[in-house]
């Protein structure tokens, strides 16, 4: 068994909290992943489960073991780390195969580990070369050849493809991911880029502050995010989340006189739709002025001013919008999220009917 359950997992650096009661679980066989932006409490929880850092307070279980105060030897985890951690003065199959010679096993069994690995990532013809002499997607091979050698069912992945250029990192992500589940490993993969996290895993934990923020499917985050941070984090580009007033005939778009886009009250309120929900009108919709567009090839990106605030749209091919432009903009009624101003969290939205900007839905 490789399931892995944390449970009330609290780290503490004196008065500082980076860890704050976090509770998930990772079922057996699945990708995992750790996402949120820097400082907010990651690679700390990953370090956690692999025991590289002691445990405040809380419960960690690999399997049926409670490894809480294990130490790391005895966890049964391999891990890539973001900096490859490779020796220089040795070659790719004696890194691969260091933590096996330290471990004194068997040469016969670790020239078929090796071999093994090697054909799986396609390192066979580099096995004499030093890591200088190595690509940087080369080099990450090498790393994850390493874990997969320790033939363990749980791997921990802190950022490893964070010193990758774009296109590698799109290899890189696809290799990785038909690895786990060819394996089918378990593995917990840390990164801040929404844009792997949504094409590699099964579930999603996005972390705020050092708590989950939303702990669910990626299909899930995108579609029913959990509050305003959920929502600007998943997407690009993210949701548009304008403050809502109190208008004359229900809310209105805060600093603007409407038409309104809610019937009822709008103070305490966040108003939210994605780029790609937003579409222009010739006879209807909520007045605005085209701040600056970009053309993307396969799509426009075109950025608005609503009175004191802005609001992004996405759409296919090529508009013909300028700056200072006048335009008018609409959505569907059910692409609409509502946030609490002040909690940041989802509401309930039976209570405020949200309409077809600029006429009634």
């Amino acid at each position: 068994m490789s399931r892995i359950v944390l449970t009330d997992v609290v780290k503490e650096w004196g008065a500082v909290r980076a860890v704050d009661r976090i509770n998930f679980v990772a079922e057996e066989g699945h990708l995992l992943v750790l996402l949120g932006p820097s400082g907010c409490g990651k690679s700390t929880t990953l370090r956690l489960i692999a025991g590289l850092e002691d445990v405040t307070a809380g419960r960690i279980a690999i399997g049926e073991r409670d490894v809480t105060h294990m130490p790391p030897a005895a966890r049964a985890i391999a891990m890539v780390f973001q900096s490859y951690a490779l020796f220089p003065h040795l070659t790719v199959a004696e890194n691969i195969l260091f933590g096996l010679r330290v471990r004194r096993v068997e040469a016969a069994e670790r020239a078929r580990r090796l071999k093994r690995a090697a054909d799986l990532l396609g390192l066979s013809a580099l096995l004499d070369r030093k890591p200088a002499q190595l690509s940087g997607g080369q080099r990450q091979r090498v790393a994850l050849g390493r874990a997969i050698v320790a033939e363990t069912k749980v791997c921990l992945m802190d950022e490893p493809l964070s010193n990758l250029d774009a296109q590698l990192r799109a290899e890189m992500r696809r290799e990785i991911r038909a690895l786990q589940q060819r394996l089918g490993m378990t593995m917990i993969y840390v990164t801040h880029d929404q844009i792997e996290a949504m094409s590699m895993a099964d579930r999603i934990v996005l972390l705020k502050d050092g708590r989950i923020e939303q702990d669910a499917q990626p299909h899930a985050l995108y579609e029913c995010p959990a509050s305003a941070f959920v929502a600007r984090f998943i997407g690009t580009p993210p949701m548009n989340i304008l403050e809502l007033a109190d208008g004359s005939g229900g809310a209105v778009v805060a600093g603007t006189d409407g038409p309104p886009v809610l019937a009822g009250p709008g103070r305490g309120i966040l108003f939210g739709v994605r780029p790609e929900h937003v579409g222009l009108s010739d006879h209807f919709g909520l007045p605005a002025t085209v701040v600056a567009a970009e053309y993307l090839g396969a799509d426009t990106v075109a950025t608005c001013q609503i009175g004191t605030q802005r609001i992004a749209l996405r759409a296919a091919g090529r508009l013909d919008l300028t700056a200072g432009a006048k335009a008018r903009l609409t959505w569907p009624a059910e692409a609409v999220h509502l946030f609490d101003s002040e909690t940041g969290r989802k509401r309930d939205q039976a209570a405020s009917i949200p309409r077809v900007a600029g006429r009634d839905g």
